[in-house]
């Protein structure tokens, strides 16, 4: 196998190596392209770039394969907890019994937000939204919390602090935003049931904990805990290159996370059933406006920007979609319109020839309805999830040999050069 690429310009030939991932994926090293060549490459959106060496996430869009460390995410979703898969992609391995003893003990002792950020909450208008909320909150945590980076210990409690506040502060600013009484987390609960019970629990009417709608949401924490390098993710890494704390990195992941086309996909789901609902849109119509090539209207929920077969996650929740739409029996227009948009697109030549089917994001944004949650509670369900993964990441480039300040390069179209001409003589 060849370990070097050509590229010939201006007459000269420049050989470039190749990099080879474990399972088999191949990259060209441009580190010293500009300085061999004085070229630099030109690639929007870095969907052709390799921004890093991981070996976190692996992921096959055309095979729709998943795993995390090595792990196939259908055993993850099986079999695992939240827990247990947060432990593997933060530690590179799942724990043992007396690993995951220890780290559950840490997540309860570190459960509780300073009372004092309880004001913070409050003085957000009630009307803004939970992520931007979020975002602001864990970004204020360095206040609360200022010790970092000076022991592997204290990376560690930092580590869980977040894994155990951010639930407890996503609780909080929902029902703060309501204005009921918050929930503290209770120690003989596990992490997804007591997240339930901050949720959703009130003095006048006890939350019963159902294990399949607890299952159901810890599966999807699991699917949305790491996916390789996301828009999330590359800003946290990208912020973390200036070498900022952990807090100020999730924070900017957070906020990436916010826009409609990344986390909170899931929530245009459930806003388009809602306009169809409303305006009383044939699901037909909605599958005709999606194939016309001339109409901006977008199917949201159906394809994905990697996977060009079936999304491995789509498959997992699917199941728990129905399964809680069939013992919670919940009479709800909008998921009618849905499981019939569903039936529609899984048969219908165009979305297969296309590879369109319903994505991750479409099934748990039905999921997430079915439980309860408001619908700007979504993103921040996603954000919960996908924690784990974020740190995972900063972990590695805070390790990594190869670090660098984070600084692409552009590819300058303004005006040329001319000179500065006076106001009075400007026409």
């Amino acid at each position: 196998m060849e370990d070097t690429a050509k590229i010939e310009f201006a007459g000269k030939t420049y050989e470039i190596p190749v990099i080879v991932g474990t399972e088999g994926e191949k990259a060209i090293d441009i580190q010293a392209l500009r300085q061999k060549t004085g070229l630099i490459t030109y690639d929007p959106g870095f969907g052709n770039t390799g921004s890093c060496k991981s070996a976190i996430t692996f992921m096959d869009g055309e095979k729709g394969i998943l795993r995390y460390r090595g792990i196939p995410i259908e055993e993850l979703a099986e079999f695992a907890t939240f827990k247990e898969t947060s432990y593997l992609l933060i530690n590179g391995k799942l724990p043992n019994q007396a690993e995951l003893n220890r780290f559950s003990v840490l997540l309860n002792d570190h459960s509780l937000v300073h009372e004092d950020m309880q004001h913070f909450y409050q003085s957000f208008p009630r009307a803004s939204h939970p992520m931007g909320i979020l975002s602001s909150m864990v970004n204020a945590l360095r206040s609360f919390y200022p010790e970092l980076q000076t022991m592997e210990e204290e990376i560690n409690i930092t580590v869980t602090r977040l894994l155990a506040k951010v639930r407890t502060m996503a609780a909080m600013s929902y029902k703060i935003s309501r204005g009921h009484r918050v929930i503290y987390p209770r120690p003989d609960l596990a992490y997804t049931a007591n997240f339930l019970n901050m949720m959703f629990d009130s003095p006048v009417r006890p939350y019963i904990i159902d294990n399949d709608v607890a299952r159901a949401l810890e599966v999807f924490w699991i699917l949305h805990a790491d996916h390789e390098q996301n828009c999330s993710t590359s800003a946290v890494r990208v912020v973390g290159s200036g070498r900022v704390n952990l807090y100020a990195a999730i924070s900017a992941g957070i906020s990436a996370l916010w826009g409609p086309l990344h986390g909170g996909a899931n929530q245009a789901v459930i806003e388009m059933l809602t306009q169809a609902y409303e305006k009383n849109i044939p699901v037909r119509r909605l599958v005709e406006r999606a194939k016309d090539k001339k109409d901006p209207f977008r199917l949201m929920g159906f394809g994905h920007r990697v996977y060009k077969a079936y999304d491995p996650r789509a498959k997992i929740i699917k199941k728990w979609c129905h399964t809680l739409l069939d013992k919670l029996r919940i009479s709800d227009p909008l998921l009618e319109i849905a499981m019939e948009l569903e039936e529609i697109a899984l048969k219908d030549d165009y979305f297969i020839q296309k590879h369109l089917y319903p994505n991750v994001d479409f099934y748990s944004g039905i999921v997430l309805r079915t439980i309860g949650f408001p619908t700007n509670m979504f993103t921040v369900l996603f954000a919960i999830g996908r924690l784990p993964g974020w740190i995972a990441q900063w972990k590695e480039s805070m390790d990594d040999p190869d670090w660098r300040l984070s600084r692409p390069r552009q590819i300058y179209i303004g005006s040329p050069q001319y000179d500065y001409i006076p106001v009075e003589k400007r026409d």
